[in-house]
């Protein structure tokens, strides 16, 4: 029986393993169909086409996916993208956008810290990165290496997390311009966990129906450390919007004992599956 899961994260986002170690760990959960989806990189794929043969290809499908961030009403929404060309003009264009919006993030951060009377940390972050797409937790891993906290946890908890200095809104592509380069790249675009933005079911439909607009197909129904009743309240959007339903448990590492790889609720009998459309 195949299994899947349409989205989790290498360390070339904000992941703890690198791809090769997380397609064994998929194999080893008896996931058939792993789609490695790192925020706004596909660094991850391009390290995998640069090996000598396809990687456990005998044991496993890798499916090419990327998440990106988008804008939609003043609020960030995540738009994953499945089967895409990882190297089309459209997702060379994509990435190198996000890229600099994280740069622009970053020094902002390093300069608001400065004026709490921390040193500067951006070239510092940037090497805790190395190839991978720089975020929040590279600033905080920079942040315990050089004593300023004592842990990734502290360092959100007073510096980088809702409401603290370093909490900085990037000023993300619109949701139409991120479907647009996930259709472009060949791929299917699919809103990520949307049962966990912060809005009212009015809301929610709203983002629905702009997203079914801008051609979006397919939105998660099932992801990791799902409670019970989400499922069958996402895929009721499924039949409302024409949308396919996706599942994924959003695995980022094997320590985080709240979200397993291939592990999430039992897609709804009622849903088109999202890899109808690969």
């Amino acid at each position: 029986m195949n299994k899947y899961d349409l989205h989790s994260h290498t360390i070339n986002s904000d992941g703890s393993l690198t791809a090769t170690q997380l397609i064994d760990l998929a194999i080893e959960k008896e996931v058939t169909h792993l789609a490695i989806t790192d925020h706004d990189t596909v660094n991850a794929h391009l390290q995998l086409a640069q090996l000598p043969e396809p990687y456990q290809s005998d044991k496993i499908s890798v499916i090419k996916g990327v998440e990106f961030s988008s804008q939609w009403n003043n609020m960030g929404v995540h738009i994953v993208g499945l089967n895409i060309d990882i190297h089309c003009a459209a997702m060379s264009e994509a990435v190198n956008k996000q890229t600099q919006i994280r740069l622009q993030r970053l020094s902002t951060i390093a300069h608001k810290l400065t004026k709490k009377g921390f040193p500067d940390i951006t070239e510092g972050a940037l090497a805790v990165a190395g190839d991978s797409q720089i975020g929040r937790p590279h600033i905080a891993q920079y942040m315990v290496q050089e004593g300023m906290v004592r842990s990734v946890g502290q360092a959100f908890t007073k510096y980088l997390g809702a409401g603290k200095v370093g909490d900085v809104s990037s000023v993300w592509p619109d949701l139409e311009q991120v479907v647009t380069w996930i259709h472009d790249a060949g791929g299917v675009a699919v809103v990520a966990h949307p049962s966990r933005y912060k809005m009212t079911r009015t809301k929610r439909r709203r983002l629905m129906a702009d997203f079914a607009d801008a051609g979006g197909q397919a939105i998660e129904v099932c992801t990791g450390n799902q409670v019970p009743g989400v499922a069958e309240e996402m895929a009721a959007l499924c039949d409302t919007f024409d949308f396919h339903g996706s599942v994924g448990s959003d695995f980022h590492n094997p320590e985080y004992q709240w979200v397993k790889l291939g592990r999430y609720p039992k897609l709804p009998n009622q849903c088109r599956p999202v890899w109808e459309l690969f």
